[in-house]
C-alpha cells in the first residue's frame, strides 16, 4: 500500500511512522541517558492512569499530557530502557514515537493569480471565483443553500496542519475558542499555535467546507457552520500518533459533531492489532474514536491515494517504514485484522475520490465493505483520455502560501479533498436535522448519497499511466453499493431538502 497518504491524501505522503510494542517485564538497573524519546503508555481498558504514571516516574519517565477519559498517557523520557522498564501493573502495553509520523507530501498547489480573483465575472452566489468550483455543482451545493447554508451550531473539527486565521475566506468561519495546536500529544490554545506552518493543506480543507459567502473567493459546501483548527501536523510535516490520540479528544470534549480526517497512522501501512508491535498504536486511537463518538462526534476520513483495494489486503513489503528497506519485513497472508487508520476504525465514515466526470479518481484508493461514499477529489487525468492535465479539473479551494506567509486560492486533488466535500455535507445535514446521533449521521449520509454503478471490466487508464502500463488499474465489485464509490456520491441537496 505505498503512498497511501499520496500527497497527503491530497494525491500524499512518505511514512514514517512507529512501531508500537506491548512489553512485559520487571524495572531494570538505570542505563545512560538515550535521546528524548516520546511514548504512548496505555492503562487497562477501563483503569484509571494513576498506577501508570507511578510506574512511568519510576522507570525515569515524564508524563506530559493525561488522558483519563481512554487511560492513556503521553510521556517523554531519555531512559533508553524505558519501554522495558515501564511495563508491569497498572500498564497493558506501551509505544514508542520515536521517530514516528507521516511526513505530508502533497506536491504543490497551484495558485490562482490575484488578477484571476479580480478578472472573475462571477455568479448568483456573488463568489469571484465559484465559476471554477465545478465540485459544488457536482454535488447540488447551489440548490442546498437556498435551504440552508448551515448552522452556527454545527462546529467541525478539522485534525490536520493548522487554518490561517487571517485569510479572507475563513477568518470569520473560525471558532477560535474551540481550536487548539495538539503537536506533541499536548495541547496549545494560542492563535499562533494552530495556525499554519508549513503545510496549507489544513487550510484548503477548511474551505471546502465552510468558507465563507462574502463576495470575496469562494464558497464552502456549509459557510454557516464553523470550524476549529486542530492540529496535528508538527513543523516537519509529521502526524505522530499521540497528536491524533489529543486531536480525538479534543473535538469530543470542546462539543464538536464532525471532525475531518485526511491521513493516516504509520508506521505499519496496514497496522495488524493482532501484532503486539503495533497493538498499542491501535489501541490508543481506536479506544479515543471511540471515546468522540459516545460524545456525540462523528469522524470522516480519507481512504487514500495509493488505488489500493483496502478489501483485499494480501501482502505488505514495505513495513515498518521508519527503518531501512533491507529492515523491512515482507508480511503475507494478512488477515482482517490489519487496517488503516483512521479510515477503517469501526463507526469511521470512509471516503473515495471521483473527478469531474464522476468517475473514480485515479489514485483514489477502493474497497468492497470499506468505502463508505464518494466525492469530489479531483482529477487531472480523466476529463478526457489522453487529454492534457489541467488544473482546473482539480479542487479549488483557500490556501495559505508558507513561504510568502500569504493567503490566496488554489488547486489541489487528492482524498484530501474528497474527505471534507462529505463532512461538509454531513454539517449541512445535522444543520437541517439536529440532533442525530453519529451512527445516524452516518446512515443518512450513505441513503442521500446518489448510487454510481461500477465501470464495466477494468478501470484502466493506459494512456495516462505515468509509472508503467497498468499501474492504475483497478477493479470495482459490487452493486449499488461498490468499492469505488460505496453508497454514491455524497449530495448537498439531498440531505437537507
Amino acid at each position: 500500500m505505498k503512498n497511501l497518504r499520496r500527497k497527503t491524501l491530497a494525491a500524499a505522503s512518505a511514512a514514517t511512522l512507529g512501531v508500537g510494542l506491548a512489553l512485559t517485564g520487571g524495572l531494570a538497573p538505570a542505563a545512560a541517558a538515550g535521546p528524548d524519546t516520546s511514548y504512548l503508555v496505555l492503562a487497562p481498558q477501563g483503569a484509571n492512569t494513576s498506577q501508570a504514571a507511578a510506574r512511568v516516574a519510576a522507570a525515569k519517565g515524564t508524563v506530559v499530557a493525561t488522558y483519563d477519559q481512554i487511560g492513556v498517557l503521553v510521556v517523554r523520557s531519555t531512559n533508553p530502557d524505558f519501554a522495558t522498564q515501564v511495563a508491569g501493573a497498572g500498564v497493558e502495553s506501551v509505544a514508542s514515537t520515536a521517530g514516528l509520523g507521516t511526513a505530508l507530501d502533497e506536491g504543490e498547489t497551484v495558485e490562482v493569480s490575484a488578477a484571476d480573483v479580480a478578472g472573475a465575472t462571477g455568479d448568483p452566489t456573488k463568489e469571484p471565483l465559484y465559476g471554477q468550483q465545478w465540485d459544488m455543482n457536482m454535488i447540488h451545493v447551489p440548490q442546498a443553500h437556498a435551504v440552508t447554508t448551515g448552522s452556527a451550531n454545527v462546529v467541525v473539527g478539522v485534525l490536520d496542519s493548522g487554518i490561517s486565521s487571517t485569510h479572507p475566506d475563513l477568518a470569520t468561519q473560525i471558532a477560535k475558542d474551540k481550536s487548539t495546536s495538539c503537536i506533541g500529544g499536548v495541547t496549545d490554545t494560542t492563535e499562533a499555535a494552530w495556525n499554519p506552518t508549513n503545510s496549507d493543506h489544513g487550510t484548503h480543507v477548511a474551505g471546502t467546507i465552510a468558507a465563507a459567502i462574502n463576495g470575496v473567493g469562494v464558497t464552502g459546501i456549509a459557510p454557516g457552520v464553523k470550524v476549529a483548527a486542530v492540529k496535528v501536523v508538527d513543523d516537519g510535516g509529521f502526524i505522530y500518533p499521540e497528536a491524533a490520540v489529543c486531536g480525538f479528544l479534543w473535538a469530543a470534549d470542546h462539543g464538536m459533531q464532525l471532525t475531518n480526517n485526511s491521513y493516516y497512522i504509520d508506521p505499519w501501512e496496514l497496522n495488524c492489532r493482532n501484532d503486539a508491535r503495533q497493538r498499542p498504536v491501535w489501541q490508543a486511537v481506536q479506544r479515543a474514536i471511540r471515546y468522540s463518538q459516545s460524545k456525540g462526534v462523528l469522524n470522516v476520513a480519507s481512504a487514500g491515494n495509493s488505488n489500493y483495494d483496502l478489501a483485499h489486503k494480501v501482502t505488505d513489503t514495505g513495513s515498518p517504514d521508519n527503518v531501512p528497506p533491507a529492515e523491512q519485513e515482507n508480511r503475507v497472508d494478512l488477515t482482517s485484522a490489519c487496517l488503516d487508520l483512521p479510515a477503517e476504525a469501526p463507526g469511521v465514515v470512509t471516503v473515495s475520490a471521483v473527478g469531474p466526470t464522476g468517475a473514480k479518481s485515479y489514485y483514489s484508493s477502493y474497497g468492497q465493505g470499506v468505502v463508505d461514499v464518494t466525492a469530489p477529489g479531483g482529477d487531472s487525468r480523466i476529463r478526457t483520455q489522453g487529454a492534457s492535465p489541467t488544473s482546473a479539473d482539480q479542487i479549488l479551494s483557500t490556501t495559505f502560501n508558507t513561504t510568502t506567509r500569504t493567503n490566496g486560492w488554489g488547486y489541489k486533488q487528492g482524498t484530501s479533498m474528497s474527505g471534507p466535500h462529505a463532512t461538509g455535507v454531513a454539517a449541512l445535514a445535522l444543520s437541517a436535522h439536529p440532533g442525530m446521533t453519529p451512527g445516524q449521521l452516518a446512515s443518512f449520509l450513505e441513503r442521500t448519497s446518489v448510487a454510481q454503478s461500477c465501470p464495466e471490466g477494468v478501470f484502466n487508464l493506459v494512456p495516462l499511466h505515468p509509472n508503467g502500463a497498468h499501474f492504475y488499474d483497478a477493479t470495482c465489485s459490487g452493486g449499488a453499493r461498490n468499492g469505488f464509490y460505496g453508497a454514491g456520491i455524497v449530495d448537498a441537496y439531498n440531505v437537507v431538502k
